[in-house]
């Protein structure tokens, strides 16, 4: 069994027997939906806490504002 898995030479593991177009294409779009997954979140992450952080500092600002006008 294990003899009709190992490769020779480097060109016939990445040629996979006749399927290794088949079998590296699966493995990038695996590879891009994995990054996909991971990227996509963290940026909208990203996106929230600059929005946050604006958000506090016009509420500040606008805190600040009402304070001193209020005297």
């Amino acid at each position: 069994m294990l003899d009709a898995i190992q490769f020779s030479t480097w060109a016939e593991f990445f040629d996979m027997g006749g399927y290794g177009f088949n079998v590296w294409s699966v493995y990038a779009l695996f590879a891009i939906f994995v990054a996909i997954n991971l990227i996509f979140p963290w940026r909208k992450k990203q996106k929230i806490i600059r929005q946050l952080k604006r958000r506090m500092t016009l509420d500040a600002e606008i805190q600040s504002e009402d304070d001193s006008s209020g005297d």
